[in-house]
């Protein structure tokens, strides 16, 4: 069995997944596409780009199954969820997490949220 140390270093610090899944229109959650994703995903990668920021992949994914909170993305390794709907909150993130290393609070997801801004219960 190989050691995990001897694993090569990361190619990307960090992995950006935003989801840009299409579901029929009359799907009771709604689907991400829908809300503005692609074009919201586009503008993250021109922004990171514009800015400099190295090291970080971001990339379409298929359905994150938060549909209904969506346009969603997560940021690995941390794990983060996020629900970007304007290109302002986009610059946000990307300032704040990928950059700074810190956190947008008010924009993240969490476990058991059925709407955004609103927690289960």
């Amino acid at each position: 069995m190989n050691d995990v140390n001897s694993d090569p270093p990361l190619f990307y610090q960090r992995h950006v997944f935003c989801c840009v899944n299409e579901r029929a229109e009359d799907h009771p959650r709604g689907c991400c596409k829908a809300k503005g994703a692609q074009e919201l995903r586009n503008y993250m990668k021109d922004r990171a780009k514009e800015l400099g920021i190295k090291r970080v992949r971001i990339n379409n994914s298929g359905c994150l199954d938060r549909c209904e909170l969506g346009p969603t993305m997560v940021i690995y390794p941390e794990g983060v969820w996020y629900s970007c709907t304007s290109e302002e909150e986009i610059d946000e993130v990307l300032r704040t997490h990928l950059i700074e290393g810190g956190r947008v609070e008010r924009l993240q997801l969490r476990p058991g949220q059925l709407e955004r801004g609103k927690l289960e219960g």
